[in-house]
């Protein structure tokens, strides 16, 4: 099992991010409507797993925008072979995942930051809805957990597919609804609880993304 840092005080943010979050959170409330419920489930110190639905490309910034933290997550080995963009792309909170390794190295990745008290984002299904039912969950989210005991944070996106679509007016009338629900704590979780964590989040998005729907 990892060992998380004694010290819990939250990883600090890069410039860059700061910058960014400060721009695209007015961007992103001004002209499509982004609604947050529930911010202040996501905990303020100490390692934490930011899980959520995946249904379009932006996804990733709406994790770093609908809470204060900075959120780490992983992105595709292509993004990273130019070193300028590369370096960007890391100040930005992504570290690379490699075709054909299962995604062991990015884990481990995720397994130091956690161990850094970082925030690591996870999309459950691996990769996007593309019609916005939410899919199969991966197991991802539960090894994580499993290894470093930090405390998971259910977070459900609504209406991020329909921004700009092709067709669409720049400005799309849909809007993007994001809920964090709290946190679940999985210390002193056994083993068999913690394996059946990717259903328990799937259930309560999917839940949230009827209530959010209806």
């Amino acid at each position: 099992m990892a060992r998380m840092s004694k010290e819990r005080k939250a990883k600090r943010k890069t410039w860059l991010y700061l910058v960014g979050q400060i721009i695209l959170w007015w961007y992103f409330h001004l002209v499509f409507r982004m609604k947050v419920v529930g911010a202040e489930n996501v905990p303020q110190e100490g390692p934490v797993l930011l899980c959520s639905n995946h249904l379009a490309k932006r996804d990733p910034v709406l994790l770093g925008l609908c809470q204060k933290r900075q959120v780490f997550y992983m992105a595709k080995e292509e993004l990273f072979r130019n070193k300028f963009l590369g370096g960007l792309f890391r100040m930005l909170g992504a570290f690379p995942v490699k075709r054909g390794t299962g995604g062991a190295d990015a884990l481990e990745d995720a397994y130091t930051l956690l161990e850094e008290n970082g925030v690591v984002g996870v999309f459950i299904e691996g990769h996007r809805s593309k019609d916005g039912r939410l899919l199969k969950p991966k197991t991802g989210a539960a090894l994580l957990a499993y290894k470093t005991k930090a405390p998971v944070v259910p977070v459900c996106i609504d209406g991020s597919h329909l921004l700009m679509k092709k067709g669409s007016l720049w400005i799309h009338p849909a809007k993007v609804n994001i809920r964090i629900l709290p946190p679940i704590s999985t210390e002193g979780m056994a083993r068999d609880e913690i394996r059946a964590l990717p259903e328990q989040l799937r259930q309560q998005i999917s839940d949230e993304l009827d209530r959010l729907r209806g």
